[in-house]
């Protein structure tokens, strides 16, 4: 009877380790899918600036929509209310974009690639802020990504003498994490998107020759 009992006991404690495995390799798949995610995100706002180069070179954010370095984005409302997506009807400066037969190579237009530039930013923000929880965006000018202690941070560094065309744009994306400790229950089990950036992605929007 004592053996069957001892038995029982030590097949418990194997049950909780197999679950507590289980359980760790979900949050791992989870946190490995958030950040294939954010990076993918990351990627595919790069190759806007790039596709919108004359916009994308700009090193103003008043010039340039892609800049995001005033502050850090938390939900659409931060983003300029002025912005409207004009992606479905036409971004159009002051007229329709009439065309001519044969077409024409087009005159770049920067009013129309800055308002392209405004809906291009508003609808990647708001599949970035849908699919990552909690999500925290910058995109900035930045020459110290990392502290002295090696990790990310949220400060940007503009670069000495200020930013060229050539500079390198860094977006910094943050969201909501299990926390690496074991053990923590509400608020400690979470690593929040204001403490550190989770991926920092260094992007050049090529140059404007």
């Amino acid at each position: 009877m004592i053996e069957v009992l001892i038995s029982i006991v030590v097949l418990s404690f194997g049950l909780l380790g197999s679950v507590g495995l289980q359980s760790f390799a979900i949050k791992s798949n989870r946190e490995g899918r958030l950040q294939s995610v954010a990076t993918t995100l990351a990627r595919e706002y790069a190759e806007m600036m790039r596709g919108n180069k004359d916009v994308g070179t700009k090193t103003s954010t008043a010039d340039n929509p892609y800049l995001l370095d005033d502050k850090t984005i938390k939900a659409l409302s931060d983003l300029p209310s002025a912005w409207a997506y004009c992606l479905h009807t036409g971004c159009e400066d002051g007229g329709v974009l009439a065309a001519s037969t044969p077409p024409a190579p087009p005159t770049p237009n920067t009013a129309i690639q800055k308002k392209v530039a405004q809906s291009e930013v508003l609808e990647w923000m708001a599949r970035a802020l849908d699919e990552l929880p909690s999500a925290w965006i910058r995109v900035c000018f930045d020459d110290a990504p990392f502290d002295s202690s090696g990790l990310p941070q949220w400060t940007c560094t503009a670069p000495i003498g200020g930013a060229t065309v050539n500079s390198t744009i860094v977006i910094k994306m943050g969201w909501t994490q299990s926390a690496l400790e074991r053990g923590q229950t509400g608020d400690a089990a979470l690593q929040k998107a204001d403490t550190r950036p989770t991926l920092v992605f260094p992007v050049t929007s090529g140059n404007d020759k």
